[in-house]
């Protein structure tokens, strides 16, 4: 090993044992600071979507696929909709983490619950059949032209009679429907109330063996699409839907234009008035925040885009939820995605994110703790050269009391361990001062000899020059 190398080597091993214990609080606070602040998301999160054929599902697979992006798997977890989905969010043992609700479908509380915002408007589409429709309202009056008008169904109030499903038990449907048809003074007991789901629900208005059937979906809706071009069906157009968006806070009045459905056949064939509850993504208030963040970011890839109620930009949205917003979905609605993840892995951006208070504390703190390990290494080297110091000491003040052939015995000793001794380059100078003195210490003892002693002494061994020693 070349003398360069093995210097630099003495060097590091130094540095590493002097600076050994500072290092080491270092990342004990780092290790610390990680533990409280968490800042890795799990790997699996369970989202509790909808029927299978439902908007929901769909949405859910989406968000699915753009988390998996991430190395996050998303579980989509089917349920009968926005009820159940809150009831497994509230249930600490269903495994479910994130699901979408439908406003006005359960009972808002303090709960856990935390809102990531409103990502889409879920019109409620009443679809009936057109015999009802002519069999159980009222004839319509005639036109200019003697033909009668055909019958149409404009109200909520008019479904009385009617055979309606509403859904099956646990979607957002039943409940928000019992609300409509009392603000409408419809008793349950005055029409036929099926809760069947949406699929054998379809079969059963296609068939005629019920008048009606009502679903909050958005309209990427497979059955939305069919019914919508279904040769006997018909979408009821709402004249009082204004007036419901100003009674209950979580509905909005939205219109679906003539023709969006299909502009070659004009589908529908005139402008139809909803009244539509938004959906909004609900969390466990226990769910990483850094998976919160993904979510809406994958919520204005999903739903930003123009659709047949809303423009460009209009979801995610932090107006109409029910429940409390995230603190993390604030902060998106606020400041759009982090800096770090524009330029940053998701990982990595989100380990600085998380972290970089912490990491500016313990610096904090470190930074004043620094000052101390130049002089403790410097003391460290030093002392290799000062503790031969003390022993030369010994034998210079044993000069009056002890043989002086013993004491350069003693000295010979010193300097031959002396000579074992390794220190940095930086350091040398100190090492040649101490056999300088070593040699110093050599010539009073060597003048306390007597004549004979001397002589052979030098015969034995020259006395070397302390500056040829140093140079």
């Amino acid at each position: 090993m070349s003398a360069a190398l093995k210097n630099s080597l003495l060097t590091l091993r130094d540095l590493a044992i002097t600076a050994g214990p500072f290092l080491l609080l270092g990342l004990l606070l780092l290790a610390l600071a990680y533990w409280v602040l968490d800042p890795t998301p799990p790997r699996h999160v369970t989202l509790a979507t909808g029927a299978p054929q439902g908007a929901y599902t769909e949405f859910g697979h989406r968000y699915a696929a753009l988390l998996e992006k991430h190395g996050i798997r998303v579980e989509i977890r089917t349920t009968q909709g926005a009820a159940e989905n809150a009831a497994l969010l509230r249930d600490p043992d269903s495994g479910v983490d994130i699901g979408f609700a439908q406003g006005g479908a359960a009972d808002v509380q303090d709960d856990g619950l935390l809102s990531l915002g409103s990502v889409f408007y879920e019109p409620l589409w009443l679809f009936y059949r057109d015999d009802s429709a002519r069999r159980l309202l009222p004839k319509p009056a005639r036109a200019a032209s003697g033909a009668a008008e055909p019958p149409a169904l404009t109200s909520l109030a008019q479904l009385a009679g009617w055979k309606l499903n509403v859904g099956a038990p646990g979607s957002g449907v039943p409940p928000l429907m019992e609300r409509l048809l009392q603000a409408n003074g419809v008793a349950p007991s005055a029409l036929t109330l099926g809760k069947q789901p949406l699929t054998p629900a379809v079969v059963e208005l296609l068939a005629g063996r019920v008048d009606a059937l009502v679903m909050a979906s958005a309209p990427e809706s497979h059955m939305v699409q069919m019914l919508l071009r279904t040769p006997g069906i018909r979408l009821a157009s709402l004249s009082q839907a204004e007036a419901y968006a100003r009674r209950f806070p979580f509905i909005s009045h939205v219109v679906l234009p003539r023709g969006v459905a299909d502009l070659a056949s004009d589908t529908p064939a005139q402008d139809v008035h909803l009244i539509a509850p938004t959906a909004t993504l609900v969390a466990r208030e226990s769910l990483h925040p850094a998976l919160m963040q993904l979510f809406v970011q994958a919520a204005q890839q999903v739903h930003g885009q123009p659709g047949w109620f809303q423009h460009k930009g209009d979801f995610p949205s932090a107006q109409n939820t029910e429940w409390p917003l995230a603190a993390e979905a604030q902060r998106f609605y606020k400041t759009g995605t982090p800096w770090l993840q524009r330029y940053l892995p998701f990982w990595l951006a989100n380990l600085l994110d998380r972290m970089w208070f912490a990491l500016v504390a313990i610096v904090a703190v470190l930074l004043p703790l620094s000052k101390v390990v130049p002089p403790l290494y410097q003391f460290r080297v030093r002392s290799r050269v000062f503790r031969w110091y003390g022993q030369l000491r010994v034998v210079e003040e044993a000069v009056e009391r002890r043989p002086a052939l013993e004491l350069l015995r003693e000295l010979e000793d010193i300097e031959a361990r002396v000579g074992r001794v390794q220190i940095p380059l930086s350091y040398a100078d100190q090492l040649y001062d101490l056999r300088s003195h070593i040699q110093l210490v050599r010539r009073r003892l060597r003048e306390r000899l007597p004549a004979t002693t001397a002589a052979a002494d030098e015969k034995h061994g020259p006395e070397v020059p302390a500056r040829q020693l140093v140079h």
